[in-house]
């Protein structure tokens, strides 16, 4: 069965970092297209940020603050958050799937982690 869980979210201040982690099982990570999405109340589900073999590429709202990264022998992908905005608070997700033309697309991928809070203050 695969699994998603994020970790690592929690309360910042404004100009503050952290780093959520993507643990998956019941896949590989290599094979995988791998992306964060997040979910502000009452908004729609926002593409994040998404990894796919030697691709990358961010929303213009995160891009210059946030990075993707794997780490293939712990089946880990992250999202380092740097430079934070109260803007940024929102649920955040880890999403998979494979052969994913629009990675932006939130309907396009197969599995889902839990979520996890993300709180930024002024």
């Amino acid at each position: 069965q695969v699994q998603l869980v994020e970790s690592g979210g929690g309360s910042a201040q404004a100009g503050g970092s952290l780093r959520l982690a993507c643990t998956a099982s019941g896949l590989s990570l290599r094979s995988t297209v791998m992306a964060w999405f997040r979910s502000a109340p009452g908004k729609e589900r926002e593409f994040v940020a998404v990894l796919s073999g030697i691709s990358l590429h961010y929303a213009d709202s995160v891009k210059g603050r946030f990075t993707i990264s794997r780490d293939n022998a712990k089946n880990t992908v992250y999202l380092q958050m740097n430079s934070l905005k109260p803007e940024d608070t929102a649920v955040y997700y880890c999403a998979g799937g494979g052969n994913i033309w629009y990675p932006s697309d939130s309907t396009k991928y197969d599995y889902w982690g839990q979520g996890t809070q993300v709180s930024v203050s002024s």
